[in-house]
Parts: C-alpha cells; structure tokens; sequence
C-alpha cells in the first residue's frame, strides 16, 4: 500500500565525499511510497555526525503508509524527536560534545506538499521555469543578512558563513520550521547539502534541473561540483511530479498555516 497522491513522482539522489573528506557524513532517504524524502548533512567529526545523520535516516525509514495527511506530519515529527533524544543522549554521554545534523525533509500526501527543515540543508522548487528557496538557511551568515548588516554577495565570502545555529541533536528540544504548498504536475523539488550550494549558483541548479530527468540532474550538479574541487560531502535529491489519472482529495498537513502558490 502506498500514499494516496493524485501524482507520481520520479525521484533520485546521490552521495558524495567531495574531493577533500575522504568520509561522508551526509546521509539520504528516498520512501516515495510513505511520501517522503530527506537530506540530511551531520557534523561533529568522524564517528559522529555520521552517527547523527544515520540516527535520522533511520527513525525516518520506520514511518510507513500514513492514512491521512496530518498522520503522516505526525509521525515524522515523532521520529525526528526520537532522533534528536538520541544524537542528543550521545552527546551528553561524551561530555557535552557538539554532535549534529542539518536535515531538509519532503512530505506529501495527496495534492499536499510540506517541507522541513533546520540548518543549511536546503529544499528548493521549480515551478514553471522558476527556481524559488523554500527552505531558509539557519546561520549565522542568513541572520546577519536579515538583519541588513551583509549583503547576500558579502555573505558569499564571509569567514563564518558555514556557521549553523540550529540542527538536529545539539539542543534536548527541537523546533523545526515548515513551509507548506499545493503540488502542481510538473513540478521539481531539489533537497541537498551545503556541499551543493557552496559551489553551484541557484541559477545552476535551475538550468540543471529543467528539462532533465531527476538522474541526470543529479548527475550534472555532482560533476559540476567535483569539478569545482567538492570541499564538503555534497548529497542531491531530485523529486519530479507527474500527474496520473485517479484524483484524490484535498487533505491537507495544517488548513492555518500559510501557503506556497
């Protein structure tokens, strides 16, 4: 039994080292039949952030077929909380060490779409040629652009530009944002680590992704990557939206929560 969804999607991901770290922190989950893809980038050194981000993949790889739309929310929530008490746990266990993982998750479920996030993993959407951010990075750098003391261009070189302020595991209570949205055919999804994002413009992600297949996205925006010398693990998920003939109805995650298109 799978989701009931008024679309099919076409999804693929890679992993990837980068041309410096030999090991990858950077862990991916593709469960297009509970309605879910996620991203998720771990820090805190060898033998843990690897540790956090497997810790999320796998409370993640549990949820199964929700029944309704507010289900499925539901039980996300629950298994990033059980994987936030557990990165946490292991960091109190080592003293109080800093042991994390940003993570950028896709949901949906008939004509609904939610994504969540915390750090600078990223969810993207192309729609109609457009390429719009979902997500909103948090960092140090995106709090000082908020607040107008940096231009986006200064924030590019700025030395704490890397420097996240939430994650998941690094605090015993998590708080994650969401955007919510209604799902049009054709549309793409792009969830990816920082190791993307610090080589390759918004405006490359869009040319990659348009008119290609979620594969060969992907595999365009690696090489590029790799060619710029990959100084972080990078992870790439692409999630294209196809219409299919059965039409569902309308269940959405939260009726009070604002909208996207």
């Amino acid at each position: 039994m799978a989701i009931k969804t008024g679309f099919q999607f076409q999804s693929y991901g890679v992993s990837h080292p980068g041309c410096v770290r030999q090991l990858n922190e950077d862990r991916h989950l593709m469960a297009p039949r509970s309605g879910l893809w996620i991203v998720a980038d771990g820090m805190g050194g060898h033998d843990a952030g690897e540790v956090a981000s497997t810790a999320i993949v796998e409370h993640l790889s549990t949820i199964g077929v929700a029944s309704s739309a507010p289900d499925l929310r539901a039980r996300f929530e629950d298994r990033i909380e059980r994987a936030n008490a557990e990165i946490w746990a292991l960091s109190q266990a080592r003293g109080g060490a800093t042991i994390g993982s940003t993570m950028a998750a896709l949901l949906v479920f008939d004509h609904q779409f939610a994504c969540f996030w915390l750090g600078d993993s990223r969810v993207y959407l192309l729609r109609d040629g457009v390429l719009s951010q979902l997500s909103r990075d948090h960092t140090e750098v995106q709090e000082l652009i908020d607040r107008g003391l940096l231009t986006p261009e200064e924030a590019r070189s700025w030395p704490r530009r890397n420097v996240v302020t939430a994650a998941v595991g690094v605090n015993r209570e998590i708080a994650i944002d969401m955007e919510l949205g209604q799902i049009r055919a054709g549309d793409v999804f792009v969830l990816n680590s920082d190791g993307l994002t610090a080589h390759v413009s918004d405006a490359e992600i869009r040319e990659a992704v348009l008119d290609s297949d979620p594969e060969s996205a992907c595999g365009l925006l690696l090489n590029t990557v790799l060619e710029r010398g990959g100084t972080d693990n990078v992870t790439i998920v692409v999630v294209k939206c196809l219409p299919q003939p059965e039409d569902t109805m309308l269940r959405p995650f939260d009726r009070g929560l604002r909208h996207v298109g």
